[in-house]
């Protein structure tokens, strides 16, 4: 029987069960958090290592060959039906899993592959503080659920029944919480690490550096997990949909076709610290006040362009006392969208708009990029087969699939470097992310699992 008609022949009720699972899991995964009460899980601490030995479990249980790579990301490989077995390793891979300490191990592994290109799927496990329990997470264990449904028993165990081996990945730093730089665990698989990361800190003083140490990683290794662009077909993604355009529509799923360029500014406007009561408003050089006035220029002038969005997360004031004028305010700036050359214009206008307010204020400003990644477009073939396994999975719908710009941030940003990048969303009630109440339900995750399968056999009929 062809990998296609045996997905097509699965019952609804094995689907719903991968759904099930899934959701559980995304519960017991919310447990592991550095914060009772919340959700907080980031790069390089124990919650880390904990998810990473959860997800090396599961994907044990389906016959995947598993290890951490150089960069804390937890991968699994299942390899296809009559494919070349990796050759022989000092340790086997089940050794490897969720060892922090064998990164040398997993780089002999990795290279012992060969030259089998694999289909990557995945996601990531770390979170923002106080998040929900399904960005990033649900796209992992999907990934492993269309495993499930798709492999079949062999002599050796198991495979997948394709002209291609699947890679599963949990990166392990998308949001860039701890350090305040994105896409760490990605942009080491792309073989873009920046050795001036190993500087960056974290609040509590702690380097990067330091922190791989006492991780059990070594930084001199961190090289050993990029990978080559031809040892990959490609690379898959299903995600809750951050924002509210498919519950808006009444639909469960939609084909994303491009990823949303960022730049990332900490802004710090000056004036002069005087007493509150003593200073008459002629004399005022009021930071607070201009800076509140730039953060009202963003919203004003991002609101008016198309697919630009710009948001001012974090806004400090100093002194900080009640009864002193501010004499300097720090604050962030979040510019994202969906075309490089568009983003840098409106950055652009709010550099002038800056310039006149402060100049009319009588303050000064300064602006330091904090981070840049330009916007990343899906692959036409693999909006193809994701738009594919969505008329198969949802075969009533008269008209195309919906096709969505992601205004987020993923780790399909820095993969895109090296590898065609496609992606799924899922319907989000409300839209609403980085929050508690995120939710997806199992009914769309079943979809989601069945159109992400589906979308990777269309992949595989594809010519080679």
């Amino acid at each position: 029987m062809s990998a296609s008609s045996r997905l097509l022949t699965a019952s609804p009720d094995a689907v719903a069960a991968a759904a099930r699972r899934v959701m559980a899991r995304c519960d017991e995964l919310a447990r592991v958090t550095a914060t009772p009460g919340r959700i907080e899980r980031v790069y390089l601490s124990p919650e880390h290592a904990r998810v990473n030995r959860l997800a090396a479990e599961w994907m044990r249980e389906l016959g995947m060959r598993t290890w951490q790579d150089a960069a804390g990301n937890q991968v699994g490989r299942i390899e296809a039906v009559g494919g070349r077995q990796p050759r022989s390793v000092s340790r086997t891979p089940q050794n490897i899993a969720g060892s922090v300490r064998s990164s040398r191990e997993s780089a002999e592994f990795v290279s012992a592959l060969g030259d089998v290109p694999a289909l990557l799927l995945g996601s990531h496990l770390d979170t923002v503080i106080d998040a929900g329990r399904f960005d990033g997470i649900a796209g992992v264990l999907i990934a492993l659920e269309v495993v499930r449904l798709l492999r079949v028993p062999t002599e050796g165990g198991w495979a997948v029944p394709l002209p291609f081996p699947i890679e599963v990945v949990a990166f392990s730093d998308e949001e860039g919480t701890r350090f305040g730089k994105a896409l760490l665990g990605s942009s080491a698989v792309a073989g873009s690490w920046n050795d001036a990361w190993w500087t960056l800190t974290d609040a509590e003083g702690v380097s990067l550096r330091q922190a791989f140490l006492e991780f059990g990683l070594d930084p001199a290794r961190i090289g050993e997990a990029a990978r080559r662009p031809d040892e990959l077909v490609a690379y898959l993604e299903a995600h809750i949909e951050q924002g509210p355009a498919l519950d808006r529509a009444g639909e469960p799923l939609a084909v994303v076709s491009s990823i949303a360029s960022a730049r990332r500014f900490q802004l710090v406007v000056e004036g002069e610290a005087r007493h509150a009561g003593g200073t008459p408003y002629d004399m005022r050089h009021d930071a607070l006040l201009g800076a509140s006035e730039a953060a009202l220029a963003v919203e004003r002038v991002c609101a008016a362009e198309h697919h630009i969005i710009g948001t001012v997360g974090r806004f400090e004031a100093f002194p900080g006392a009640v009864n002193v004028i501010p004499g300097e305010v720090r604050f962030s700036l979040d510019l994202r969208g969906e075309f490089d050359g568009e983003r840098d214009r409106v950055w652009d206008v709010l550099s002038r708009d800056l310039d006149e307010i402060m100049g009319r204020r009588g303050l000064r400003w300064s602006a330091r990029e904090v981070h840049s990644a330009p916007a990343v477009f899906c692959a036409p073939l693999l909006q193809d087969v994701v738009a594919a396994g969505i008329r198969a999975t949802l075969p009533v719908r008269s008209d195309a699939a919906p096709v969505l710009f992601s205004p987020a941030g993923h780790d399909g940003m820095a993969l895109g470097a090296i590898t065609d990048v496609g992606m799924l969303f899922l319907r989000n009630p409300d839209g609403i992310s980085h929050h508690p109440d995120e939710f997806v339900s199992a009914g769309d995750v079943a979809h989601g699992i069945r159109a992400l399968a589906e979308s990777i056999l269309h992949l595989a009929a594809e010519p080679r």
